[in-house]
C-alpha cells in the first residue's frame, strides 16, 4: 500500500470520469508523476484497482454536491488543489424527432456542459487560493457535425466556447482554463468499432495518422495543458485527433509508409 503524502507537500489533482478511458489514464499518469489525486466517477466499480493512495469519489458530476465533495476531500486530505480535469461525459443522441429526444438531450447537456460548469464553480475558490489549471474534455465532435449525433455535437461545441469565456474571466486571478478535443480514442465507447474490421478500416482511412489514439496519449496532452510548460496558454482548445479535423475527406489520403 502506498501511504498518502503529508498534507500540502505534493501537487493535487481532481479528475472526473476517472473510471475508464481517458479519465483513468489521466489519473494513473498524474499519480505516476507525483500528484495526489481525487478520482471521481459515477461508476463506482470502475474505480477499483487504482493505487490505494488515490482517493475515490463515487457520484454523478451533474450534481453540485458531488463536485463540492471532491474539492472538499482534496483540501481536507491533501491541503491544496492545483489541477482539475473535468473529463466526465456522456453520449447516446436519439433521432431529433423521436419521443425521447428532449429528455436525452437534457441529460447529455446536464453531464457534458452543466457538469463542467458545476465543477468550475466548486473548484475555483480553491484554485484562486493556490493558483492552478483546469482542463475540460471537449471533443472534435464540438468542431464539426456528425450524422445522428446532434445533441453530443452541440454539447461539446458549447464546452469549447464555455472554456474560452471563463478563461477570460479568471485569467487575472491566476487560473488557466483550457479544453482538450480528443479524436477517436481506444476506449470502451469505441470498442464496438474495433469488433467490425470493415468499419474500423473505413474510419481509420479518414485519419491521416491512420489509427485511433490510445487513452494515454490523450492523458499526456492533458498533462501538458495542466503543467507549467503551458503556463502562457489559456482559453484554447488543443485538438488531439491524428489529423482528423484537418482532413476534408474528399480526396484519398496519401499512401502511408509506416
Amino acid at each position: 500500500m502506498t501511504e498518502p503524502s503529508p498534507a500540502g507537500t505534493r501537487r493535487v489533482a481532481i479528475v472526473t470520469g476517472a473510471a475508464s478511458g481517458i479519465g483513468r489514464a489521466t489519473v494513473e499518469l498524474f499519480a505516476e508523476r507525483g500528484h495526489d489525486v481525487v478520482a471521481v466517477d459515477i461508476a463506482e466499480r470502475g474505480l477499483t484497482g487504482l493505487d490505494d493512495a488515490i482517493v475515490t469519489v463515487a457520484g454523478d458530476i451533474s450534481e453540485d454536491a458531488v463536485n463540492q465533495a471532491a474539492v472538499d476531500i482534496a483540501l481536507q486530505r491533501f491541503g491544496r488543489l492545483d489541477t482539475v480535469v473535468l473529463n466526465a461525459g456522456t453520449g447516446g443522441t436519439p433521432p431529433l424527432e423521436s419521443a425521447d429526444a428532449v429528455p436525452a438531450a437534457d441529460r447529455i447537456f446536464d453531464v457534458n456542459l452543466l457538469g463542467p460548469i458545476r465543477g468550475l464553480r466548486a473548484a475555483i475558490p480553491a484554485l484562486r487560493r493556490f493558483g492552478g489549471s483546469v482542463v475540460v474534455t471537449a471533443s472534435v465532435a464540438g468542431l464539426r457535425g456528425d450524422a445522428g449525433n446532434w445533441a453530443y455535437n452541440a454539447s461539446k461545441a458549447a464546452v469549447i466556447n464555455l472554456v474560452r469565456a471563463v478563461a477570460i474571466d479568471y485569467a487575472a486571478q491566476g487560473i488557466r482554463i483550457n479544453a482538450l478535443a480528443p479524436g477517436l480514442t481506444r476506449t470502451a465507447i469505441t470498442a464496438g468499432v474495433h469488433q467490425d474490421p470493415a468499419l474500423l478500416a473505413d474510419i481509420e482511412r479518414r485519419i491521416p495518422l491512420g489509427r485511433f489514439a490510445e487513452p494515454r496519449e490523450q492523458a499526456e496532452a492533458i498533462w501538458f495543458l495542466a503543467s507549467p510548460a503551458a503556463g502562457y496558454i489559456t482559453g484554447t482548445t488543443l485538438v488531439v485527433d491524428g489529423g482528423l479535423d484537418a482532413n476534408l475527406g474528399i480526396l484519398p489520403l496519401p499512401g502511408r509508409t509506416f
